[in-house]
């Protein structure tokens, strides 16, 4: 029996808008136009919903404190280390401009391994979110939580070496350089506020980041943004994708496509081909 099975199943529903104000400010985030049907691209709703935790309840992680009570959704996991591991998201329909949403969420499953990098603990999320036609996006999010990095660890990721991306067999090509404005702009828009994405001391001293981390979530909005820029808006039935190394901010980050049929597979490297993300996707 785990010490956190009473936290499996534990439910939230939290609802939300999705104003002129919200689309405007994701598509000038991802420096693009607005679609001309009224829908709102594929991830906007990681923009929804989000945790409205007052500032004094935050976390030294920038997210809301847990506890035993039953208002605490997600369990209070001592180890202070957490990152957004990985999204199964499947699309039914579109989500558009100025309508309600509602988003239920479920404690799917909570599992503790150890591995080389010490103890780990995931923790499986469903998300449903319901627009006005129904459900739009369910997802299944995977939180892993770590422990602390030691004060003397080697910064990670090792810089960039002087190997290159392999681009033979990539159909679809973007290389792009996050900046600290992209970065600034995504928390903003998703209200995180974890340092590791603003604050470069506490990354470097306390996470062992060689630099400000590039949001995994962040890194999926760009790989479905190279989708929309070959297949259109909302052309996808499903995407999942897990992250497998931090991208740092400010260093060259190569997004990539290929595929044949509906069957798509994504990739987003850093410059010297460490691979950060690995990404399927299946068209509509």
């Amino acid at each position: 029996m785990s010490a956190w099975d009473a936290w499996i199943g534990r439910e939230e529903v939290r609802t939300d808008s999705i104003d002129t104000g919200l689309a405007a400010r994701w598509l000038a985030t991802l420096d693009r136009d607005a679609p001309s049907d009224g829908n709102v691209p594929q991830g906007l709703h990681w923009c929804l919903c989000v945790p409205d935790a007052a500032t004094a309840q935050l976390g030294p992680d920038g997210h809301p404190t847990r506890d035993d009570s039953e208002a605490s959704f997600l369990p209070p996991i001592a180890l202070p280390r957490r990152m957004w591991a990985s999204s199964k998201v499947d699309f039914f329909a579109p989500l558009r401009v100025g309508e309600a949403v509602t988003r239920q969420s479920r404690v799917q499953t909570i599992t503790e391994k150890s591995g080389g990098s010490g103890q780990l603990v995931f923790v499986d999320v469903a998300h449903e979110t319901f627009g006005k036609s129904g459900l739009s996006v369910r997802e299944v999010q995977s939180i892993v939580y770590r422990e602390a990095a030691a004060p003397d660890a080697a910064l990670s990721p090792p810089k960039v070496g002087p190997a290159h991306v392999d681009l033979e067999g990539w159909s679809s090509h973007r290389m792009l350089m996050p900046s600290e404005l992209l970065l600034f702009r995504f928390s903003a828009l998703t209200f995180n506020s974890h340092r590791i994405h603003y604050d470069l001391p506490y990354t470097q001293g306390e996470e062992r980041y060689r630099g400000l981390v590039v949001h995994g979530p962040l890194t999926a909005t760009l790989l479905l943004d190279l989708a929309r820029r070959e297949f259109g808006d909302n052309a996808l039935a499903h995407f999942s994708y897990r992250g497998l190394s931090p991208a740092i901010c400010g260093e060259a980050l190569h997004l990539v496509m290929r595929g044949s049929g509906n069957e798509i597979e994504m990739a987003a490297f850093a410059a010297d081909g460490r691979q950060v993300t690995a990404a399927t996707a299946q068209r509509k």
